[in-house]
């Protein structure tokens, strides 16, 4: 008879490997959503200070590129399709190390994320359009509340403190990955008008080429540079969205390692190009994006236009809703438990955190609503809004549950051995058992040997006192 078969859980413990790699990336997502803060507020800042906030259109709209080339763009566009781009490919780095040798290789692990992130962008999507629907406004944003941003999710989770389980950040990292992704294809499939056949043939020719390159082996960033700078021109000029191309290249690079490679190709670039993107490209696009007008009577006017209402709680509403719905029916129908260690509010509550849609939010918010400069403005006020709220309601419902969280990582963190192999990764391993046994019996005969010595010196304490009473005694 076979043996009965284990219930999957889900969200379960990572294996090692792959929680090493999800604290790396994080680490540097962490790093980088604390430097998208401070560039929106940086951003708010010059955009609100009556003496600074021409300046900041100035700058904002300075034209700047060859001309010829057809690239002659503002500095908010370069910092949108241009740095956007190297977001993009990243991401698409992500996606492809998820597809080959991360969770999404499974197709019954990659089930829960895929579709948690698909309800996750469903759901807003209806939200929005249904406020729209019913208040008279444009459906033209529907697809603006659908994004998550990862980095700034962790921002908010560097500033409260809250020390979240491995398991949980994997689960956003990777819905945030397969939302990219998703994100991508709504940017190409609805918001390409009119398309250059030849500068798109041309970009697909370089895409050809750049694969070829890595197929054969090729290396030196002296190469791959400038054909990734004549793609994305190629791209841009092809009517097609600029960040595609970023996306396409990542997905070509090779993200499983040979024998004798220590790292991928795909591992060795996302190392280099990561702080890249997190740190200088994600900022600027939200320096050059986030500075709206927020007075009190444009922040009353989120509330009471259907189409910022409909981001609002697009992403408030909708974004929980839906990957908690998604989650919650992928366990259901799989017959898959929920681990030991987790509860459903603390799947609430990161799918609450999920709320927070920024980066690409804001970009489909240009493009939704292009040329249309007063309405753009007002659909960013209200990704800030909706972001803002988001925040806040996932603090509250994270911090209720900190305490446990906190020792959830302390357990997971633990390496009494000091083999540098956390102790919950190697207990079903003898050779552990037999090192924390010796540990335990050092332990104990340093105890052992201690009390000796205490005991001893009692005993001639107890002498001493005991001597000098007879001695008093004989004298009276």
């Amino acid at each position: 008879m076979s043996a009965p078969r284990t219930p999957r859980k889900v969200l379960g413990r990572l294996s090692l490997p792959e929680r090493t790699f999800v604290a790396d990336a994080l680490r540097t997502e962490t790093v980088g959503g604390v430097l998208l803060l401070v560039a929106a507020v940086a951003a708010l800042i010059w955009a609100n200070i009556p003496a600074l906030s021409d300046s900041y259109e100035t700058v904002g709209h300075f034209h700047i590129g060859p001309e010829a080339l057809g690239l002659d763009l503002s500095v908010e566009h370069w910092a949108a399709d241009g740095l956007l781009a190297i977001f993009f490919f990243v991401a698409g780095i992500e996606l492809k190390r998820e597809l080959v040798a991360g969770d999404l290789r499974d197709p019954k692990a990659a089930a829960l994320p895929v579709v948690a992130a698909l309800c996750g962008m469903a759901v807003p999507a209806l939200v929005y359009a249904l406020t729209n629907a019913l208040g008279g406004g444009s459906l033209d944003g529907w697809a603006v509340p659908t994004a998550t941003d990862i980095a700034f999710a962790l921002a908010v989770l560097a500033v409260i403190g809250t020390s979240l389980p491995s398991a949980l950040r994997a689960f956003l990292l990777t819905l945030a990955v397969v939302d990219d992704l998703f994100a991508i294809l709504i940017i190409a499939v609805f918001f390409t008008d009119t398309i250059d056949l030849a500068a798109l043939g041309g970009a697909f020719l370089g895409l050809a080429v750049f694969w070829l390159l890595l197929r054969t082996g090729v290396r030196g960033w002296y190469v791959y540079v400038p054909l990734a700078l004549v793609i994305w021109a190629l791209m841009y000029n092809s009517g097609v969205h600029a960040t595609i191309a970023g996306v396409a290249m990542g997905l070509m690079l090779r993200c499983t390692r040979r024998e004798g490679e220590e790292h991928s190709p795909g591992e060795r670039v996302e190392h280099l190009v990561r702080p890249l993107s997190a740190g200088l490209a994600v900022p600027l696009f939200a320096l050059f994006s986030a500075g709206v007008t927020v007075g009190g009577g444009a922040l009353g006017e989120v509330f009471t236009q259907p189409e910022t209402l409909g981001v609002v709680l697009g992403l408030v509403v909708g974004k929980t809703v839906g990957i908690f719905g998604g989650t919650w029916l992928t366990a259901r129908f799989t017959r898959a438990s929920l681990s030991d260690d987790l509860a459903w509010p603390d799947v609430f509550a990161v799918a609450t955190l999920a709320g927070i849609g920024f980066t690409v939010s804001l970009l489909i918010g240009e493009l939704a609503f292009e040329g249309d400069a007063a309405m753009t403005d007002e659909i960013k006020a209200a990704v800030l809004m909706g972001s803002l709220i988001a925040a806040v309601l996932a603090t509250v419902l994270l911090k209720l549950r900190n305490s446990r969280y906190r020792r959830m990582t302390e357990a997971e963190e633990r390496d009494d051995d000091q083999d540098g192999i956390p102790d919950i990764y190697e207990e079903d391993d003898p050779e552990y058992h037999l090192r924390m046994a010796a540990i335990h019996d050092a332990k104990a005969a340093e105890h052992r040997r201690i009390a000796e010595v205490r005991a001893a010196e009692r005993a001639r304490l107890a002498e001493v006192t005991g001597g000098a009473g007879e001695e008093n005694r004989r004298r009276a």
